[in-house]
């Protein structure tokens, strides 16, 4: 693993309708690195990820590769998974064409070529739905929905993932295929970042755990050993089906 960060925020602020959501968080994915960002709701999990590819305006410092944010072009090297919604935003598409579309940073000239095609369907085969290829995303469940939007951001052979969270409201089989689709990508080199509520099937690939509170950074080291599957250092649960707060403050 180089000690050169793929990703690194510095004191990095944010603002959402006035309102402060990040107040000076420090971050870096080392190369090969799994990061998870966990926390309870409104700690500012999602607006990091978002400050990160430039859908939030922030203060402070980000470098992608080495390369200021605002400087960085090369976002073919990013592979962007949002917060789970409809694969095809309203709009009438095949899981063919959804996935294609992730493939547009790569092409030349927005014209695919066979090898574009060939990572189109390598994608699809990684996510288990290859045989979905030309179904409308309409017919899919939630879980495939999620399995969808993975495979185009997968589709551009990424260096960093950025995922957020992408096991919410997805069912077992999808959790477990796409638990081995990052596994395969890992094992390729990818360095992940991904926000979770809890770590789960995911576990065994965490190399650390940033947990935020307020937004700020309350613990950055390697996850505790989970007893019972709760993670966290001092805390007892991390999931956001009850709202009784622990006594670290995140959800329970």
């Amino acid at each position: 693993m180089s000690s050169e960060p793929v990703l690194s925020l510095r004191t990095v602020t944010a603002e959402l309708g006035g309102r402060p959501v990040l107040r000076g968080i420090d971050l870096t994915v080392g190369r090969g690195e799994v990061v998870a960002l966990l926390g309870a709701n409104g700690s500012g999990k999602s607006t990091a990820i978002r400050t990160i590819v430039g859908q939030v305006p922030a203060g402070g410092a980000i470098e992608l590769f080495g390369t200021p944010r605002h400087a960085f072009r090369d976002w073919a090297r990013v592979g962007y998974v949002p917060q789970r919604t409809t694969a095809a935003g309203g709009v009438p598409a095949t899981v063919t064409e959804i996935v294609s579309s992730g493939r547009l940073a790569r092409s030349r000239f927005g014209v695919f070529r066979r090898a574009d095609r060939a990572a189109v369907r390598h994608a699809l085969e990684l996510v288990r739905l290859a045989d979905r290829a030309g179904d409308a995303v309409d017919a899919l469940s939630g879980g495939q929905h999620q399995r969808v939007l993975i495979a185009r951001a997968l589709v551009t052979e990424p260096e960093l993932l950025i995922m957020d969270e992408p096991m919410a409201g997805v069912d077992l089989a999808s959790q477990e295929v796409l638990a081995r689709t990052l596994e395969q990508q890992v094992t390729a080199g990818a360095s992940v970042l991904l926000v979770l509520h809890e770590l789960g099937p995911l576990e065994p690939l965490i190399d650390r755990a940033v947990v935020l509170r307020d937004g700020r950074v309350v613990h950055d080291g390697p996850p505790a050993e989970a007893a019972g599957g709760h993670p966290l250092p001092g805390h007892d649960h991390v999931h956001p089906h009850a709202g009784t707060p622990t006594r670290t403050g995140l959800l329970n």
